[in-house]
């Protein structure tokens, strides 16, 4: 099957969908004559059709009628669950693979056993490894691509940053440090105090030992208020606010141009960690959110995570770390990276 048409399902939220981006790379790279479609909500539709692997982009709920009508050869479900499980068995695709998990499993003809709930690995090496498991039954030998999962040229990176320059009047000479504090709810995160305090920490420390940076403090809809109380909070460092109001697409490629990414374990760190820009991550201590499960996909050495004591009764309690603490590692870490 040298041609095949494939749909990739991952149809939750924006980190996730992101997290699935290595193993559309894999598919794509692997096969590149294939056709690679992919079922995602509409939310993070508009980044599915920039996703450099992807074909075609249907939409969940509005096209899932398509999937019976596209005779797909193959249907690869990240995360399944019945009512998509059940779509995909009546849309008599050949080849159905998904995780055996559940009982939409049952749906599927072909099962991977994975155990996610133990968490492991990374999420999107759980996803690697169902399109690697994919490529096997289709015949084909699986090609690695490696990060950044979302490459972009030079040119258009640098683009991205005199567009932020203008808009926001950064300095393009100084590093741009870019904080979100908000949280699509998954995941427990840090205070907008916390956030505060790390960036203050941050930011005289890059005085007296580095050189000043501009620091961009991100918001989505909903977000602004946080993300105002954060500038205020550390008037200090002189923040400015960057607020998503052209789209999530222009949102997430205006993260290239960013030196450093700050944020809890939500959708735009993953982002970030797509583009390969160094991510820091705040994530619970609990099993199934911690920082080695919700890794974003960065090259080697490239992010860095913090988490509270798993040891300790309360493993979701994000107010127990020491942002002083840190700050003093990001900044060594971040140093080492420029070295």
């Amino acid at each position: 099957m040298n041609a095949p048409r494939i749909l990739v399902i991952r149809n939750d939220k924006l980190g996730d969908f992101m997290l699935a981006w290595p193993a559309l790379a894999l598919l794509k790279r692997s096969l590149p004559q294939a056709t690679l479609s992919v079922l995602v909500p509409r939310y993070t539709r508009e980044l599915a059709v920039i996703c450099p692997w992807v074909d075609a982009v249907l939409t969940d709920p509005d096209d899932l009628d398509q999937v019976s009508r596209e005779h797909f050869d193959a249907v690869l479900t990240l995360f399944s669950t019945s009512r998509i499980g059940w779509q995909v068995f009546k849309g008599r695709i050949p080849l159905r693979m998904a995780p055996a998990t559940k009982l939409a499993q049952f749906f599927y003809n072909h099962r991977v056993v994975q155990r996610r709930s133990r968490s492991e690995k990374p999420e999107y090496v759980y996803n690697l490894e169902l399109a690697q498991a994919l490529l096997q039954r289709l015949g084909a030998e699986p090609l690695e691509h490696g990060a950044p999962y979302w490459p972009l040229p030079a040119e258009q990176v640098s683009r991205q940053r005199t567009l932020l320059a203008q808009k926001l009047g950064l300095d393009p000479d100084k590093p741009w440090f870019f904080v979100h504090c908000g949280s699509g709810g998954s995941a427990n995160n840090l205070s907008v105090a916390q956030y505060a305090a790390l960036v203050s920490a941050i930011h005289q420390r890059c005085a007296a030992r580095f050189r000043p940076v501009h620091w961009v403090f991100t918001c989505g809809p909903g977000e602004e208020a946080k993300a105002e109380e954060l500038q205020l909070r550390c008037a200090q460092a002189q923040g400015v606010v960057y607020r998503s109001t052209e789209g999530l697409s222009a949102f997430a490629l205006s993260l290239s141009a960013a030196q450093l990414f700050i944020a809890g374990s939500t959708g735009p760190l993953h982002v970030a960690g797509a583009l390969d820009v160094p991510t820091v991550g705040f994530f619970p201590a609990k099993r199934s959110a911690t920082s080695l499960r919700w890794r974003p996909c960065n090259g080697p050495g490239r992010t860095l995570a913090f988490s509270p004591d798993a040891r300790s009764d309360q493993p979701d309690d994000m107010g127990a770390m020491d942002m002083g603490q840190c700050a003093v590692a990001v900044l060594d870490w971040y140093q080492g990276l420029a070295s």
